[in-house]
């Protein structure tokens, strides 16, 4: 994930999603959906690709 050395709670609320969400996706619990995802970006001001841990970005 895009390393801004943020806390969940800081994230929180820059995009309105909520830390038990945060910190789920953080911990590789659940995955966030495109929807999150986009909303994640917005507010930490990022593209999705950067979200996105993966081999074929």
């Amino acid at each position: 994930m895009y390393e801004k050395n943020l806390t969940n709670r800081q994230v929180t609320i820059m995009t309105g999603i909520p830390k038990s969400t945060i910190n789920r996706i953080k911990n590789g619990e659940v995955s966030p959906s495109a929807d999150t995802l986009e909303i994640l970006a917005k507010g930490l001001k990022v593209k999705i690709y950067d979200l996105i841990d993966s081999p074929y970005k």
